[in-house]
C-alpha cells in the first residue's frame, strides 16, 4: 500500500492548525453565537466552553494520531480500537461536517468580497464567486502540500494581522455613537450551549493536523504540541475579538449584523478605512486557508475509505510522487461545490455542528481504548471530551437532527449493500 511521505514538522503542522481555525469561525460564526445568547458575557462564555471541549478532543485526537499516525483520523482510529461500523459512521460524519463547514467558508469568502467592493449579497455572483474558490483551491490542492503549506502561511500571517487590527480599532469604538444593545441580565443555559457547540466547530481545524498524521514528522511528539499550541492561539483571539466586538456595538447588533451581509467584521470597522481594508483581506485570506485544508483533511479521510473499500478504491489513488490522493482531492471538491449551491452558510455551519460532535464523540471513544503502555494523557480527559461532546449535541435543534440522522441511515445502509454487491461478486 503506498504511503504519504512524512514531510511536516512542528511549525508545519501549527500553520495547518490555524489556517482550518482562523476563518469562517472568527470571521462569522461568533456573529451566529452572539444572535443566539443575545449577551455579551455569555458569548465570551460560549468562546470559553468551545475552546475548552476542543482541548479535551484535541488531546484525544493528539493520543490516537501518537498511537496510530496514519492518514484518516478518526475514521482509522474508530476501526482499530473500536468497531468498523463506528470507524465508517466516524468517517461519514467527517465528510458530512467538513464538506459543510467548507462551504460555509466558501460563501463567506464571498460576502466578505462583494463587502469589500460594495457588491450586492445572496445574488447569483455570491455564489459564483464561492464556486469559482473551490474550483481554484481544488485544483491547487493537487499540485501537492508543499506549496499550499507554503500559502498556509502567508494566510495565516494576514489573518493575525488582520484580527489584531479589528481589536485594536473595535475598542475605540464610542458604543455612544454607534448600535448599542443591552444584554439580558442572565444567561439562559439552553441558548449558552447551543451557542457553545455552534463556536466549538470554529475550534475544530486542529483535526486537521491529526488527519494527516501519516505526513508529520516524529508525529507523537508534534501532533499533541501542535494541537496545544494552535488552541491556545485561537482562544485567545477569538475572546478578543467577541470582547471587542460587543464592546463596539453591542452583542445584539452584533447578531444582527449577520442576519444583512455575511460579513460582520468588517461592517463593524467599516467607518476606519484602513482597518476596513485590512480586516476584509484578512478575511478573504482566511476564508481561503480554511477551504484548502478542508479540501487536504476532507480528501485524506476519503483516501483511508477508499483503502478500506468503504469508497471507491479509485479514491485511494496516489499522483506519481505520492504527495496527493488526486481523485479523493476532486471528489471533495465536487461535493463541496453541490453545498455551495445551496447559498446558505448559517444552515451549513448549525449541519456541521452537529455532525462534528457526532465525531468527536467517536473520537473520545476510541482513545479510551488506547493500551496503557501507548498512552501519555489519562482517560479521564477523554471521559470529559466525550460526556461535553453529547451534551452540547443535545441542543442542537431537532430539525438539523433530522437531516442529519437520514443522511447517516443513508450511508450505512449503502455501507451494507456495497458489502454485499462486493462480497457477492
Amino acid at each position: 500500500m503506498d504511503q504519504l511521505k512524512r514531510q511536516l514538522h512542528l511549525p508545519g503542522a501549527i500553520v495547518i492548525g490555524l489556517g482550518s481555525i482562523l476563518g469562517t469561525g472568527v470571521f462569522v460564526s461568533l456573529a451566529f453565537a452572539a444572535g443566539i445568547v443575545q449577551n455579551a458575557q455569555a458569548l465570551l462564555f460560549a468562546c470559553v466552553i468551545g475552546g475548552i471541549v476542543a482541548g479535551l478532543n484535541g488531546l484525544s485526537s493528539a493520543q490516537l494520531a501518537a498511537a496510530h499516525p496514519v492518514a484518516g483520523g478518526t475514521y482509522e482510529y474508530g476501526y482499530k480500537f473500536l468497531h468498523p461500523l463506528a470507524g465508517y459512521i466516524a468517517g461519514i460524519t467527517f465528510l458530512l461536517a467538513k464538506t459543510a463547514s467548507a462551504a460555509a467558508a466558501a460563501l463567506s469568502f464571498a460576502a466578505y468580497l462583494l463587502s469589500a467592493l460594495n457588491g450586492p449579497q445572496h445574488t447569483l455572483a455570491h455564489i459564483t464567486i464561492a464556486a469559482s474558490a473551490v474550483i481554484l483551491l481544488t485544483a491547487l490542492t493537487l499540485l501537492g502540500i508543499k506549496r499550499t503549506n507554503t500559502l498556509n502561511a502567508v494566510i495565516v500571517t494576514c489573518t493575525v494581522l488582520g484580527l489584531l487590527a479589528f481589536i485594536t480599532v473595535a475598542l475605540t469604538i464610542d458604543p455612544t455613537q454607534g448600535m448599542v444593545s443591552i444584554g439580558r441580565p442572565t444567561i439562559d443555559a439552553h441558548t449558552l450551549a447551543f451557542a457553545s457547540a455552534i463556536v466549538f466547530v470554529a475550534y475544530t481545524g486542529y483535526g486537521r493536523i491529526a488527519t494527516m498524521g501519516e505526513e508529520v514528522v516524529n508525529p507523537r511528539r508534534t501532533i499533541p504540541r501542535a494541537v496545544v499550541i494552535t488552541l491556545f492561539i485561537a482562544m485567545a483571539l477569538y475572546l478578543g475579538v467577541a470582547y471587542a466586538a460587543t464592546q463596539a456595538v453591542g452583542v445584539t447588533n452584533f447578531g444582527l449584523i449577520t442576519g444583512g451581509a455575511t460579513s460582520p467584521l468588517a461592517n463593524i470597522v467599516r467607518d476606519v478605512p484602513w482597518a476596513f481594508w485590512l480586516v476584509s483581506l484578512a478575511a478573504i485570506t482566511a476564508m481561503l486557508g480554511v477551504l484548502l485544508n478542508l479540501i487536504l483533511g476532507l480528501s485524506r479521510v476519503l483516501l483511508a475509505m477508499g483503502r478500506r473499500g468503504d469508497a471507491p478504491a479509485a479514491t485511494a489513488r496516489l499522483n506519481a510522487d505520492r504527495t496527493t490522493p488526486f481523485i479523493a482531492v476532486i471528489v471533495m471538491g465536487a461535493a463541496i461545490l453541490a453545498v455551495v449551491f445551496t447559498g446558505n452558510a448559517k444552515a451549513a455551519w448549525q449541519f456541521s455542528a452537529l455532525t462534528v460532535l457526532v465525531y468527536y464523540a467517536l473520537t473520545n471513544l476510541a482513545a479510551l481504548r488506547v493500551p496503557a503502555h501507548q498512552r501519555f494523557i489519562p482517560r479521564i480527559i477523554s471521559w470529559a471530551g466525550l460526556v461535553s461532546c453529547l451534551a452540547l449535541a443535545v441542543f442542537i435543534p431537532w430539525q438539523t437532527w433530522v437531516i442529519g440522522g437520514t443522511m447517516l441511515a443513508a450511508a450505512c445502509l449503502y455501507r451494507v449493500l456495497w458489502r454485499r454487491a462486493t462480497r457477492s461478486t
